[in-house]
């Protein structure tokens, strides 16, 4: 019975002691002391963006991206789960640099540099995608969170782009960017800004980006609607960036085939390679989709043309608009492996005229202007030679005439100087008071000879009674 006793004891102290461990681990879970703390995102900015200049022979001079803490401790900041976008002005969007797991800002800034320009190996962290003196926006993401954007691409949303003539960096100061000549701002090139967690190693010999070798190039022409046969087609690539580039391991890709590219392009060359290995579709019932592949297999340009092309013409890049937008025309004027033209409406054979309402060619009807014999002149109403009438001399008459201007006549002068002629006097009555007085008569006889007519028998009876 004692036996019963102390079990049943110790259950229930084991049961309290087990109760009272349980509440002091909710009220710890309660109090969130146990929970993971919340990761926000990094506190930091775009300071600075200078898109590089050629200086003394040197290309690139300059080119960098800083990158700030808006705070002014001396806390670690990770970077972690940060990237660094580039957007062009064709609106493709690459990824400059991907901060990996254990890094941290520790302080003020970081600077980041394009590989191939001078003194790349002083920076803090190396890219490959030059910036244009006109583009953007250059975005820092935190896991898919935009932190801080920026864009020179002029227009009302961008800041003023770049001058190659004025060589300039746009700098944060307080809440706008500013245009500092490059003499008024230098960035710090401090390697211990930078650092990697664990061994403190210079995180510009961890994660400096290997150099995407087709990086620059750019789609600028297509011609897919051959006259006669395949081999007309071709796709022009333009070298939009200040350094030649091997071509050799770039590819074009289309409908997932991967076709090859080779040779030197050279800065701001065009390269046309015509398609006498595959073919692409003349006039895609939707857009055809063309690629530039990189040698690790990344995307570097993407080129669709539209449904709508006609023979004789190419789908080439004209230029760009006030927000750095690639403007593509159809061109009648194909200009492979040159600067593109843009030609509205095809080329007429003579005797033919472009209508611009269809964009065809029509018969010319300009009616050139008839030319008359000498003489005659063109009457521009009847389209007719009418003789030209020479403005005659004036006619002469001989002597006691003159000349009646209305009729073309001679009439003789008449003079009248009273010496030949006497003057009579006349004279007469007016015909008008003789005509008065017989109407007078006329009127009274006529009364007389009613009078009597109506009374002849009181007139009888009175000369009886006589």
């Amino acid at each position: 019975m004692k036996k019963f006793w102390m079990i049943l004891i110790l259950v229930i102290v084991g049961g309290l002691r087990a109760e009272i461990a349980f509440a002091d681990t909710a009220s710890l879970d309660d109090g969130g002391s146990n929970m993971a703390p919340e990761v926000m995102a990094p506190e930091i900015f775009i300071k600075a963006i200078n898109p590089g200049y050629t200086i003394d022979g040197k290309n690139n001079v300059g080119e960098m991206i800083e990158i700030a803490r808006k705070d002014d401790s001396d806390e670690l900041i990770s970077l972690a789960s940060l990237t660094v976008s580039y957007t062009t002005s064709g609106g493709k969007e690459t990824i400059l640099v991907e901060f990996p797991e254990n890094s941290f800002l520790a302080g003020e800034s970081i600077l980041l540099r394009l590989a191939s320009s001078p003194d790349s190996g002083l920076a803090n962290l190396n890219y490959s995608k030059t910036l244009a003196l006109k583009g953007g926006p250059l975005e820092l993401k935190w896991r898919d969170e935009l932190i801080d954007s920026v864009c020179w691409s002029g227009g009302t949303k961008c800041y003023s782009e770049f001058k190659s003539s004025n060589p300039t960096v746009l700098v944060k100061q307080g809440d706008v960017y500013s245009h500092l000549s490059i003499d008024e701002y230098a960035a710090g090139y401090g390697v211990d800004n930078y650092l990697e967690m664990g061994n403190f190693t210079e995180a510009s010999e961890l994660l400096t980006a290997p150099a995407r070798q087709c990086e620059g190039l750019i789609f600028s022409e297509v011609l897919s609607y051959y006259a006669e046969t395949q081999s007309e087609q071709f796709v022009e690539i333009y070298n939009s960036v200040a350094e030649q580039i091997l071509l050799d391991g770039c590819k074009l890709r289309y409908k997932n085939k991967l076709y090859p590219l080779s040779g030197i392009l050279k800065p701001e060359g065009y390269f046309a390679r015509y398609l006498s290995d595959f073919s692409i579709t003349k006039n895609p019932t939707n857009s055809g989709v063309i690629e530039i592949i990189d040698i690790d297999g990344g995307v570097v340009d993407k080129l669709e043309y539209p449904n709508g092309q006609r023979k004789g013409t190419a789908y080439a890049l004209i230029g760009y608009d006030e927000y750095g937008k690639e403007l593509w025309h159809t061109t009648y004027s194909p200009t492979p492996g040159e600067p593109n033209n843009y030609q509205e409406f095809k080329t007429c054979e003579e005797g033919k005229v472009i209508n611009e309402e269809t964009g065809n060619c029509v018969k010319a009807t300009t009616i050139e202007e008839k030319t008359c014999e000498e003489g005659q002149y063109l009457n521009p109403l009847t389209g007719r030679c009418r003789k030209i009438e020479a403005e005659s001399a004036e006619k002469t008459c001989e002597e006691g005439y003159i000349l009646n201007k209305e009729t073309g006549r001679c009439k003789k002068v008449v003079e009248n100087n009273g010496a030949d002629y006497s003057l009579k006097v006349e004279n007469y009555e007016e015909d008008s008071s003789f005509v008065a007085l017989g109407a007078v008569i006329l009127i009274v006889t006529a009364g007389v000879i009613y009078v009597g007519y109506e009374f002849k028998d009181e007139i009888k009876k009175f000369f009886k009674r006589r």
